[in-house]
């Protein structure tokens, strides 16, 4: 059964628009069909640490993969665009610890699936908090 599933796209680093653009070509060619749905860019400044400004959107694909399959594609997309490190890391305090980024591709929403797992959280837990992820959903939705 076919599923709308929305992500949401970040990049700070290089050509921002390229990166988007790279990152939206790539899932295509990994969930082998075309994106369904897509914002406008919105640039803001970094969420979480000190960092060059951000250019976000939104996406929306139709797919039937498994939430564990597309969370995988998406982390080999960002590691083939030059993401070092798409594991989260956290201070001693166990506060989230956020890095400049090529490309940030996060799963929000996925059908109305509800998921809690050591690697995925459906929807997004703070997506809700983040100006840069609601406003471009709020476009395609």
């Amino acid at each position: 059964m076919l599923e709308k599933v929305y992500f949401s796209l970040g990049s700070n680093l290089g050509d921002r628009q390229a990166n988007l653009d790279g990152a939206v070509s790539r899932m295509e060619e990994a969930f082998g069909k075309p994106c369904a749905k897509r914002s406008g860019t919105l640039e803001t400044k970094s969420c979480g640490f000190d960092g060059e400004d951000f250019l976000n959107c939104a996406v929306m694909f139709e797919l039937e993969d498994s939430p564990a399959g597309v969370l995988k594609k998406c982390k080999e997309i960002e590691s083939e665009m030059g993401r070092p490190n798409a594991e989260p890391e956290y201070d001693a305090a166990g506060k989230r610890v956020y890095h400049n980024r090529t490309i940030d591709i996060d799963i929000l929403l996925y059908g109305d699936r509800k998921i809690d797992t050591k690697t995925l959280t459906i929807p997004h837990p703070r997506m809700y908090e983040r100006d840069f992820v609601m406003v471009p959903l709020k476009e395609i939705i």
